[in-house]
């Protein structure tokens, strides 16, 4: 479960999963929106505040803020689905 005021692990799945090519232009906005302001809250958030949950899930979402592109990116762009 995520913490308070930081993007579900679900909606971050579902959006990372949709390839970019099959998503609107609404929907790539929003989620450019989102994980936007999430990564924002995750910098703000010192890590000993975040819960055990929410640390892995920056850890696997790239949320941890140290410039590598996060698993899920990597996943995508092995399968052709991201911008690389």
């Amino acid at each position: 479960m995520s913490d308070a005021g930081r993007q579900s692990f679900t909606d971050k799945a579902g959006a990372a999963m949709k390839p970019d090519s099959q998503k609107t232009t609404t929907e790539s906005m929003g989620d450019s929106i989102k994980g936007t302001a999430d990564s924002i809250a995750s910098t703000m958030q010192p890590n000993s505040e975040k819960s055990g949950g929410q640390r892995m899930g920056d850890a696997v979402s790239g949320n941890s803020n140290e410039n590598d592109e996060s698993m899920i990116g990597k996943a995508k762009n092995a399968m052709g689905m991201g911008n690389k």
